[in-house]
């Protein structure tokens, strides 16, 4: 098997895990939106400490991991006005679907929510669109 496959294999199978101890643990839905969301809105200031927490290891754990491996290998532009418009789209999107890859896609879908399965088409389905314009048709990334 591909190393991959093999590295995207576990990185699932984590991915999937944290989601279902976080769940079994807090009784809550492991969505990164709503727990940067908490944190920027003040309504998780309770447990401020939990979600900075957990923030922080979405942020260090890969790089460390990177770091370990020699680096990881990206596909990003270099134009970071695309990056900066990406990335406030992608938040606007989080907030409008009500949740993002994590709440949806992985713990959504895996609960079998039909609000998770119709987020995760549409937001992969927007992603494919917005590839193949900003891509193959307008050569901007």
């Amino acid at each position: 098997m591909p190393l991959d496959w093999i590295m995207g294999l576990a990185g699932g199978l984590l991915i999937g895990t944290a989601a279902a101890v976080y769940l079994l643990v807090n009784g809550q839905i492991m969505g990164a939106s709503g727990i940067i969301g908490g944190l920027i809105d003040g309504s998780g200031r309770h447990d401020w400490r939990e979600r900075g927490a957990l923030i922080a290891g979405l942020i260090i754990v890969p790089a460390i991991a990177a770091f370990m491996m020699g680096g990881a290998q990206t596909h990003l532009t270099n134009n970071w006005a695309v990056i900066i418009i990406a990335g406030l789209l992608v938040g606007v999107g989080t907030r409008l679907a009500n949740g993002c890859t994590s709440g949806h896609g992985v713990c959504g879908i895996s609960r079998l929510s039909l609000r998770g399965i119709v987020a995760t088409a549409f937001y992969i389905g927007a992603g494919g669109l917005t590839v193949a314009i900003f891509k193959h048709a307008l050569g901007l990334i």
